[in-house]
């Protein structure tokens, strides 16, 4: 069975919890800990390889980037789950304020931090 939705992931992650009575482990701290170790866990995959590398790792090292990204992603799902708010919603919202924070036209081809102010 595939489960392609968010929300669909979100119920699986959620049950998969319950089941293990681990929800007594999972408050929003404590998961917020785990996105911050699984995230660099993902980043140690990369270190010290170069951009070149880095956009065609090898497929043992392809295999363990996916398991530490679904760990970051599954992390994240749960921590919005526990505190009840739509991470789509979130993602789509941030993505509207960096477009207004960083204008394309002000912005684009630079990879230092803008400031409105200039």
């Amino acid at each position: 069975m595939t489960h392609d939705s968010l929300s669909e992931l979100t119920e699986r992650v959620r049950q998969f919890a319950v089941a293990r009575d681990w929800e007594q482990f999972h408050a929003p701290k404590n998961l917020a800990m785990g996105v911050s170790a699984e995230a660099g866990e993902l980043a140690a995959e990369f270190q010290w390889l170069t951009g070149e590398e880095s956009c065609a790792p090898d497929a043992e090292r392809l295999a363990r980037i996916r398991h530490e990204a679904a760990d970051v992603l599954l992390y994240l799902v749960r921590l919005a789950d526990r505190l009840d708010f739509d991470l789509v919603a979130a993602a789509n919202a941030k993505i509207d304020l960096n477009g207004e924070k960083y204008p394309a036209e002000k912005v684009r081809g630079s990879a230092t931090k803008y400031d409105l102010r200039t």
